[in-house]
C-alpha cells in the first residue's frame, strides 16, 4: 500500500444544538508539521491533539481547522457593564482633576469604543469548551483523518501504478542493452585492432605491451555489473512499492538514487549511439520517478 502526502478530509458532528467540524489537509513536505487554526481554548488538549493527527499522517504538512458552531447562542458577546462602568468614572475623574478646565457630561461618549478594547471588558463564550465539547471535537477529527486517509490511498494506488509502469520500463530497456554490447565490442576491438596493426611495423612499440593495454581498456568497458546492480536495484524498488508498509517514500527514494547511479555509468561506458539512446530513455523514466516520489509519504 502506497500513501500520498497530498489529500483532504472533512468532518462535521451536532451534539446538543452544536456544530463541530474539523478540516484537514495535506501538502507536500520532507518532515512532518501541523499548522492547527481555532478560535478555541485548546490549550489543554492541543499537544494530545497534534500527536494524534501526526501520528495518523505519518508525513508531510497538515493543516487543520476545527470549530464549534453554537445554535444556543451560549458564545453570545458578554459585555462587564460594571466594569466598564468602573473604568469610566476613573478615566473621567482623572481627566477632570488633573485637566486644565472641566470636561463636559458628554465627553466619555468618545472614549467608550476605545475602553471597550481594554482586556476583560468584552467576554465570550465561543473560545471556552464545555464538558462534552473535547470528546466531540476528538470524535470529528478522527472521522476527518479517516476521509483524509482514504484520500490518500486512493492517489498513492495511482502513483503505485504509474511508479511501477516507469520502473518496468527501465527494466526493458535494460533488456535491450545486450543488443548492443557485443556490437559496441566488436567495433572497439576492430578499431584497437587496425590500430595495432600499424604500429606493428615501428620498432619501438612492445606488442605484448601494447595487446595488455587493449585487454584492460576492454574491461573498462565492461557493464556487465552495471546491469546486474541496476537489475536488483529495480527488482527491490518493486519490491518495496508492493509491501504492506504505510510510509516508503524515504526508502524507495533511495533506491531511486541507487538507480540513478548505475544508469549514468552504463552511460559513461556506452562507446555507442544505440546504446546511448537506451540510457537516455532511462533516464527519462527515472526522472518521471523522482517526480512522483516527491508526492510520497
Amino acid at each position: 500500500m502506497l500513501l500520498s502526502m497530498t489529500g483532504y478530509g472533512r468532518a462535521t458532528r451536532t451534539d446538543g444544538g452544536k456544530t463541530y467540524t474539523a478540516e484537514l489537509r495535506a501538502l507536500n513536505s520532507k518532515q512532518s508539521d501541523l499548522r492547527l487554526r481555532t478560535n478555541l481554548n485548546l490549550q489543554a488538549h492541543e499537544l494530545e491533539l497534534r500527536k494524534s493527527v501526526l501520528a495518523a499522517t505519518k508525513r508531510g504538512k497538515v493543516e487543520m481547522s476545527v470549530d464549534i458552531d453554537d445554535e444556543a447562542g451560549s458564545g453570545k458577546v458578554k459585555v462587564d457593564l460594571p466594569l466598564l462602568a468602573a473604568i469610566s468614572h476613573e478615566v473621567y475623574f482623572r481627566l477632570n482633576t488633573y485637566g486644565s478646565r472641566p470636561l463636559p457630561e458628554h465627553t466619555m461618549d468618545g472614549l467608550v469604543p476605545a475602553l471597550l478594547r481594554t482586556p476583560g471588558i468584552i467576554e465570550t463564550g465561543a473560545g471556552q469548551l464545555a464538558a462534552n465539547d473535547w470528546e466531540n471535537i476528538q470524535a470529528t477529527v478522527e472521522d476527518a483523518l479517516q476521509r483524509l486517509l482514504a484520500y490518500r490511498q486512493q492517489e498513492g494506488q495511482v502513483l503505485s501504478e504509474d511508479l511501477s509502469g516507469s520502473v518496468r520500463s527501465i527494466l526493458e530497456l535494460l533488456a535491450r542493452v545486450d543488443d548492443y554490447s557485443e556490437q559496441r565490442i566488436d567495433a572497439v576491438r576492430e578499431r584497437m585492432e587496425r590500430h595495432l596493426a600499424e604500429y606493428l611495423g615501428r620498432a619501438n612499440v612492445d606488442k605484448n605491451r601494447y595487446e595488455q593495454e587493449v585487454l584492460f581498456y576492454l574491461e573498462k568497458m565492461d557493464i556487465n555489473e552495471e546491469k546486474v546492480r541496476l537489475a536488483q536495484n529495480c527488482d527491490y524498488f518493486l519490491e518495496i512499492l508492493e509491501n504492506e508498509d504505510d510510509v516508503k517514500g524515504r526508502k524507495l527514494t533511495f533506491i531511486s538514487q541507487e538507480l540513478g547511479r548505475e544508469i549514468n555509468t552504463l552511460g559513461a561506458k556506452s562507446y555507442s549511439a544505440d546504446l546511448q539512446r537506451l540510457v537516455v530513455n532511462m533516464k527519462e523514466h527515472l526522472e518521471m520517478i523522482k517526480e512522483q516520489l516527491a508526492n510520497v509519504a
